[in-house]
């Protein structure tokens, strides 16, 4: 009866209203288009429980630390993007730390990881066996994350320290009325700062404007130039990590493997191959190119090397091998970045290999990679290339001389090696500078991205707000979108808990010491476009716009879902993010639900169970691209719905449309019309009658609690 009243309702609502325009692409902030920081989402916790945090979590001292692997739950009360986020920041602490996570297996103390009212952790192991770290709405940034897991691991916050005074001023009268607590400062028996200096840069440190009750700061740094520098969420600074390695006696990281500048002669251990008919050459320039290095840029004097094969004099064929030292992995996968510079001939390559070792191969056996190749450009290009190596081994960089005229020839610098997984795609742009200077706030700033598939085929685009948007000038504004792409027709849609992660990349030449800015979203195949009935992630031919490529391909592009306050322009320049009037943007975009949980130090993985996923049909009954999902053991469709067209049934077998129930207008008897009208008529009696008393219920439960 509710299914019949509802499409009465909404026929007779569509005969009373005309036709709506296609929907338009649309832009979806998941922060609401704030920046907040952890003191603005937390405005909501009741003072006594602020308090209670405060007071419980005073004593700092060895029986205080947790174990190196450290286990946790996922709360199935999590966010979907959230679970993706917080696996994301543990490969952050797996690569700079040695800091490892594992899934809850029985252990005596462990951390449940739920949403809750706020981002907020206790300091340091409590020894109560569960320990709860709340990850609640808008704190599903890897920055935060970071802070509050640094929390539980025992570290107070920057300004907390007994020697804070002498670096920031905290201005009393303008902090709200009793959120004074969160300044308290600590003496040398509650905080150990580890002979540390102050850290302005610390992901630990508030901003400027913590708790503050009108427009002016609550925080100001004694050096003004950091006013605008404290309360950065990117990523570990430099100093976080040199205290957390210092607390757990940290000698190595667990993920990160190796990197090389080419600054010291010794080029980092690697060596010459005496199998070849050539050699690489450390320079610090070529005449026909690179002028420098990518490490300084050469900004540095008597600084800023690289290695570079000649192929400009030589015959076709000729090779010279570099070697890495040998290395020991843990995990089975790896991912080798690198910068590779090409000013000699299209047909000149580098090839990488790896040279592995067996107890039936003990002198190593080389194992072809990638081939890379293309036209000679004139500037760095960033490489990824993944390895799948579980027994001891070496790179290999492989240069060749191809046919053809070359002035210069291949370059390389700045690798980084470490166990993790390479992005899938990178967005490379150029003249970024300008693009800074000329670009007007808002939509005659926006630049978009190529396309670029997901491993499941999705197709993606990336749009970027380069001076913001209007509502929020000098910021720059990201936005995922699907777009319409050769798989769609043999897809899910709409498409299910895919998490797109977008990487704005700090160019440092260590991949420990980068503070990287990123967020992430989630595709929830339920999400309904705030405008419509639209599923914000149904296929982009239906809910998106009609858009066209450079070269005058037309296309459609989905609604896009992102933040208009990604990062400000101060930023921006205060890191390596631009570099040779560059910025690279990775991007990734995968299955959530089969992100794994992996251990560095074991090298095991294990599904999350994820309850709050809705479960698919293993065979889908629906008709008309509905939805088949799994409530209470049985099939059920949710059908799509357009802002002029729906379909109905228990398979989505039947289509009502503006056009179609005119015609029924028409034709129908005024009997049917009317026991449709009483129908919906009583049905609306009744629900508000029910609304009223659940209602009341729900208020009479409040007031008991």
């Amino acid at each position: 009866a509710s299914c019949i009243s509802l499409c009465a309702f909404l026929i007779i609502s569509f005969f009373l209203s005309p036709p709506q325009p296609a929907p338009e692409t649309t832009e979806i902030d998941i922060d609401g288009g704030i920046d907040q920081d952890i003191f603005d989402i937390n405005q909501g916790l009741h003072t006594c429980f602020l308090s209670w945090m405060q007071e419980r979590n005073s004593i700092i001292g060895d029986n205080y630390r947790w174990p190196h692997v450290i286990p946790y739950v996922l709360e199935d009360t999590l966010e979907m993007n959230a679970k993706g986020v917080i696996l994301k920041a543990f490969e952050q602490y797996r690569l700079k730390t040695c800091i490892d996570f594992k899934p809850w297996e029985g252990e005596k103390n462990y951390i449940s990881v739920f949403k809750g009212s706020g981002c907020w952790s206790s300091v340091g192991n409590m020894q109560t066996g569960l320990q709860q770290l709340s990850i609640g709405a808008n704190c599903d940034r890897i920055g935060t994350i970071q802070h509050e897991f640094l929390h539980a691991l025992g570290f107070w916050h920057e300004q907390s320290r007994s020697d804070r005074d002498d670096y920031v001023t905290i201005v009393w009268d303008r902090i709200q009325s009793g959120k004074e607590h969160n300044f308290n400062k600590y003496d040398d028996k509650r905080s150990d700062f580890l002979n540390v200096p102050y850290d302005y840069n610390s992901v630990m440190h508030y901003s400027k404007t913590a708790f503050r009750n009108g427009t002016e700061p609550t925080i100001i740094t004694n050096i003004p130039d950091f006013i605008d520098v404290i309360g950065q969420r990117m990523d570990f600074s430099e100093y976080d990590l040199q205290k957390l390695n210092r607390l757990y006696n940290c000698t190595s990281s667990l993920s990160f493997m190796d990197t090389c500048d080419f600054e010291l002669e010794n080029i980092c251990g690697m060596i010459q191959s005496s199998d070849d008919n050539s050699d690489w050459q450390r320079l610090s320039q070529v005449p026909a190119g690179p002028n420098t290095d990518h490490t300084n840029m050469g900004e540095c004097r008597d600084s800023g090397y690289f290695m570079h094969f000649d192929t400009s004099a030589g015959r076709q064929g000729s090779t010279a091998f570099l070697e890495s030292r040998i290395l020991y992995p843990k995990r089975g996968f790896q991912c080798l970045q690198f910068y590779f510079y090409n000013s000699g001939n299209e047909n000149d390559r580098l090839n990488v290999w790896v040279r592995e070792y067996t107890s039936d191969n003990p002198n190593g056996t080389l194992r072809f990679i990638e081939e890379i190749k293309g036209s000679p450009e004139t500037y760095w290009q960033l490489h990824h290339v993944s390895l799948n190596v579980t027994s001891k081994f070496r790179v290999v960089f492989q240069g060749m001389k191809g046919s053809g005229l070359s002035n210069g020839g291949l370059s390389i610098d700045d690798i980084n090696l470490s166990e993790t997984q390479c992005p899938h795609h990178v967005w490379h742009i150029r003249n970024f500078a300008h693009l800074l200077n000329t670009s007007s706030a808002g939509r005659d700033g926006l630049i978009y991205s190529p396309p670029f598939y997901s491993s499941k085929g999705y197709a993606f685009q990336i749009s970027l707000y380069v001076n913001g948007t209007t509502g929020n000038p000098f910021n720059l504004g990201i936005y995922l979108s699907l777009i319409s792409g050769a798989n769609d027709d043999h897809l899910k849609w709409p498409c299910p808990w895919q998490q797109g992660t977008m990487i704005l990349l700090d160019q440092h030449p260590d991949i420990r010491q980068r503070m990287s800015n990123q967020r992430s979203v989630t595709t929830d195949p339920l999400r309904l476009s705030e405008s419509s009935l639209n599923y914000t992630w149904d296929r982009p031919d239906k809910v998106g716009s009609e858009a066209t490529f450079p070269n005058g391909t037309k296309y459609m592009r989905g609604p896009g879902v992102g933040t208009n306050a990604f990062l400000t322009h101060e930023r921006l320049r205060s890191r390596n993010f631009i570099k040779e009037d560059g910025v690279y943007i990775l991007l990734t975009l995968e299955g959530i639900t089969t992100a794994a949980s992996t251990t560095a130090t074991t090298g095991s993985t294990t599904q999350p169970e994820d309850p709050e996923v809705p479960a698919f049909c293993p065979d889908n009954p629906c008709e008309n691209d509905g939805v088949c999902l799994m409530v209470n053991r049985a099939p059920v469709c949710r059908c799509p719905a357009g802002d002029n067209w729906w379909y109905m049934g228990e398979k989505c077998e039947r289509k009502g449309s503006t056009r179609e129930n005119t015609v029924i207008a028409v034709s129908s008897t005024i009997s049917v019309f009317a026991v449709m009208l009483i129908v919906t008529i009583t049905t609306a009696v009744c629900l508000k009658k029910k609304y009223k008393q659940g209602k009341e219920a729900k208020e009479n439960l409040t007031l008991e609690e």
